[in-house]
C-alpha cells in the first residue's frame, strides 16, 4: 500500500540517502539490504529476468523493512513503468534518457492526470480499498519519483533541455554506459567520462534537481559529498557478494599456507 516516500522526504530536507542496485530476484536479499541500513533499493528489471509476481514480492520485502523500493525498468517501456508502480514501487529509474521526449513519456506513464496519464487501477497500491481512489491519485503523484539515468553522450549535451521541462525528481548518473558512448567501454574513470558526470551534476545543481552519484572509491564518495551531493548508489549486490566470497576464500587459502 502507498506510503510516504522516505527518500523523497530526506532529499527535500537535505539529508543523505544510500542505496544499492539489486539484480537477484530474492526477497531475502532485499530484506538483508534493508536490515543493513540502506535507504533505498533499485530493483533491476533492465538487466535481470524478473517476472511480475517476483517483482511484487521484492517490493513487499522492501516494505517490510522500511526500505524504499525503486524499479529500473526497460528502456522506453511504458508498460514496464505501469507494472512496477502497480506492484508498489515508490519510483521508476528510466535508463538511457537521451532527450526531453523520453522524460515526457516516463512522466505520462508514471503519473496520473493532470500531470500524466497513468492507467487507473486498484489493487495493492491503494490498499485494496483502504485508500480512497481519488485521494490515492493525488498522493501517488506527490510521492512517486521519476528518475532518469543519464548514460549517453547526447543526453549530457541535452540535459539542460531535459530538466527545463520539470517533472524530474532525481537524476542518476550512468558512467558505465557513458564510457561506451564516449568510445572507452568500461573505462569509467577515463577523463572524458569523469568530466561528463561532473557536467551532469553541475546541470542538475543549476536546475535545482537532486543528483545521485555512483561512487566507485572512497575518494569518489568524499569528493561528491564535498560538492554537496546527498544521494548515493553504492553499486550492486552481485558485485558486493562476489567480492566478499572471493575475499573470504582468499583469506582461508592464505591461512592454510601459513
Amino acid at each position: 500500500m502507498l506510503r510516504p516516500n522516505a527518500v523523497k522526504a530526506k532529499l527535500a530536507a537535505g539529508e543523505e540517502v544510500y542505496g544499492l542496485f539489486c539484480a537477484i530476484p530474492s526477497p531475502v536479499l532485499v530484506e538483508m539490504i534493508g536490515c543493513a541500513g540502506y535507504d533505498l533499493v533499485i530493483l533491476d528489471t533492465e538487466h535481470a529476468l524478473v517476472d511480475p509476481q517476483q517483482l511484487e514480492n521484492l517490493v513487499r520485502a522492501a516494505e517490510a523493512v522500511d526500505l524504499t523500493p525503486f524499479v529500473r525498468v526497460s528502456e522506453a517501456d511504458p508498460g514496464a513503468v505501469l507494472r512496477a508502480l502497480d506492484a508498489g514501487a515508490m519510483g521508476v529509474v528510466v535508463p538511457h534518457v537521451r532527450r526531453r521526449p523520453d522524460v515526457d513519456a516516463a512522466i505520462r506513464a508514471a503519473r496520473y492526470a493532470p500531470e500524466g496519464m497513468r492507467s487507473l487501477g486498484g489493487g495493492r497500491v491503494p490498499g485494496f480499498g483502504r485508500i480512497d481512489l481519488v485521494d490515492y491519485v493525488r498522493r501517488a503523484n506527490a510521492e512517486i519519483m521519476v528518475v532518469p539515468m543519464i548514460e549517453d553522450a547526447e543526453a549530457v549535451d541535452d540535459l539542460p533541455a531535459i530538466l527545463a521541462g520539470g517533472g524530474v525528481d532525481l537524476v542518476l548518473e550512468g558512467a558505465a554506459d557513458l564510457s561506451q558512448s564516449y568510445g572507452v567501454p568500461w573505462q569509467t574513470r577515463h577523463p572524458r567520462v569523469r568530466d561528463a558526470v561532473r557536467r551532469v551534476h553541475t546541470t542538475c545543481t543549476e536546475h535545482g534537481v537532486p543528483f545521485c552519484a555512483i561512487p566507485r572509491t572512497r575518494s569518489d564518495h568524499e569528493e561528491w559529498r564535498a560538492a554537496g551531493v546527498r544521494a548515493f548508489v553504492l553499486g550492486e549486490e552481485r558485485g558486493l557478494a562476489a567480492r566478499a566470497l572471493r575475499a573470504h576464500l582468499d583469506l582461508h587459502r592464505f591461512e592454510e599456507t601459513m
